[in-house]
């Protein structure tokens, strides 16, 4: 069959009791033990019946609360010809107890099965079930026509209803359930994020830290090779030292910063700038406070960038400069130029890619290239 209204089931949300409220379940599970022991107590009370009859009555209605339980479930699971099947069955106890003068109990079968079969199977299939039942109903009602008309075609529209707002009851637990499924997945999503966040923040601490102290051992090692004085080995392995505990302290500001704890950044640029030579720095524009991320990605391009200057051209002046847009906040480091040092060749460092990177996850740019006299680094991020 195609997937049509004609063919298609009520959601599984729908015929489930999950997206029916606590009080309708009680309410539900409240009704169906009146009619019950009403039926129960329309047997017991029977002049007509006794003995044996009485016994085969009640067996008859209790068959009908299980024959409804096993057809409750096969409707859920979208089992067609077993819940055909079931609804025959109760049709039959209905036909049987109208034939052993059990008149209540046919007629509540008879009007059960065309009410559920509205709401719970395809109405392709629920038609024919509706039809025979309310056919059975009018056969033995003895209320003029027009009333067995009204209360037939009641049954019927009572049926569509309760099928109709079971729909909108399952559509609204799908609903639910995809807004939960997607603030799972938003959650994971940050998670993750903040994740990678800390792993690149530490990742950036080390680099800088290791390159700028790989930078002075191989000085160190250089001029123990060329044979220097004892005086020129220490000072570079004491700056070494000296950038091992920078690292530490750069490492605690990271975690700080994590947490939603930083120096002021015109601060930590100044601090910064003052313990490289020939280096000065210019902020301008108003002031105001950054996002944790951009402030971070400012901090580390600007380490980055004295540590290659270092590197790359010793003795070198550098121009720190730091402005403050109406929308952005740009970062220059410039050098002066000079001639390549003796260790332009060691170690790799996060470099410029790492640079470029962190930029361009903020929606920001990062460019870097020689200039007229030595060598500029642009970072631009958005605020």
């Amino acid at each position: 069959m195609t997937d049509n209204a004609w063919t298609r089931w009520p959601s599984r949300e729908a015929l489930g009791r999950e997206a029916t409220t606590r009080p309708r379940r009680l309410l539900g599970w409240v009704t169906r033990s009146l009619v019950l022991a009403m039926l129960l107590w329309g047997a017991f009370n029977s002049s007509r019946v006794q003995g044996w009859g009485l016994l085969g009555a009640v067996a008859g209605i209790l068959l009908s609360a299980v024959v409804a339980w096993a057809l409750f479930r096969t409707t859920l699971e979208h089992r067609l010809w077993p819940s055909l099947a079931f609804y025959g069955i109760l049709l039959a106890i209905a036909v049987a107890a109208q034939a052993a003068d059990f008149r209540v109990v046919a007629l509540v079968l008879w009007c059960g099965c065309a009410i559920t079969a509205l709401e719970r199977l395809p109405i392709a299939a629920a038609l024919p079930v509706t039809v025979i039942a309310l056919a059975l109903y009018a056969a033995v009602n003895d209320d003029v026509w027009l009333t067995t008309l009204a209360t037939t075609a009641g049954l019927a529209l009572a049926g569509y209803v309760l099928r109709l707002d079971a729909e909108a009851r399952g559509n609204a637990q799908r609903l639910l359930n995809q807004e939960r499924a997607a603030r799972a997945a938003e959650a994971e999503s940050a998670a993750l994020a903040e994740r990678a966040r800390i792993a690149r923040e530490i990742h950036d601490v080390l680099a800088h830290s290791l390159s700028a102290q790989l930078v002075h051992l191989e000085a160190a090692r250089l001029l123990i090779e060329g044979g220097a004085d004892r005086d020129q080995i220490l000072e570079r392995v004491v700056a070494a030292r000296g950038m091992a505990r920078d690292g530490l302290a750069e490492t605690r500001q990271a975690l700080s910063a994590l947490r939603g704890d930083m120096t002021p950044l015109e601060e930590f640029l100044t601090q910064l700038v003052g313990t490289t030579d020939g280096a000065e720095t210019t902020i301008s524009g108003e002031r105001m406070p950054l996002p944790a991320e951009a402030s971070q990605a400012v901090r580390r391009v600007a380490q980055e960038a004295l540590t290659n200057v270092r590197k790359h051209a010793p003795g070198a002046k550098i121009q720190v400069w730091l402005e403050y847009g109406e929308d952005r906040v740009t970062l220059v480091v410039r050098d002066s130029g000079g001639s390549p040092g003796e260790l332009t060749a060691t170690g790799g460092g996060y470099g410029l890619l790492g640079m470029r990177e962190r930029a361009e996850l903020l929606g920001g740019s990062l460019d870097a290239g020689p200039d007229d006299e030595g060598f500029v680094v642009t970072l631009k991020v958005p605020v």
